[in-house]
C-alpha cells in the first residue's frame, strides 16, 4: 500500500463513489483507510461527563483501500502509484500517468566503497 495519510484520493467505489479528499488514518493491517466526508454514520452518544448532554455524532468510518484511487498532484487525475529508485539511492513514489515524483519513500542508501 503505497498511499499514506495526508494523500488527497478519489474514491472509485460505493455510494460516495467519485467524492475527492484526503485521507485521515489508515490501519494496514486491516487494508483500511478514513477518508474525510466519506462514509459518514450517525453514532449516538449517551450523556456523561464530557458531554453531558448525549446527542447525535457524524463519524467517519473507515473503506476498504482497494475502493480509493490516488490523486496526483501535477496531473490532477486519479492513477495507480509507481516505486522506483533514484540516482542518489533515494526510493520515491512516483505518478503512473504524468510521472512526477510524489514524495520519499526511503533515504539514500549508503554505496559501498571496497578500500
Amino acid at each position: 500500500m503505497r498511499i499514506r495519510k495526508g494523500d488527497k484520493v478519489k474514491v472509485i467505489s460505493g455510494p460516495d463513489k467519485g467524492t475527492v479528499a484526503r485521507i485521515s488514518a489508515i490501519d494496514r493491517e486491516s487494508g483500511k483507510v478514513t477518508v474525510e466526508g466519506v462514509n459518514t454514520v450517525t453514532k449516538h452518544i449517551r450523556p456523561n461527563k464530557r458531554n453531558p448532554q448525549g446527542g447525535r455524532l457524524e463519524v467517519d468510518k473507515p473503506i476498504s483501500q482497494s475502493n480509493v484511487m490516488f490523486v496526483c498532484e501535477a496531473c490532477g487525475e486519479a492513477t495507480k502509484l509507481g516505486a522506483r529508485i533514484l540516482d542518489d539511492g533515494a526510493k520515491e513514489r512516483f505518478c503512473r500517468k504524468c510521472g512526477a515524483g510524489n514524495g520519499q519513500i526511503a533515504p539514500p542508501k549508503e554505496r559501498r566503497t571496497e578500500a
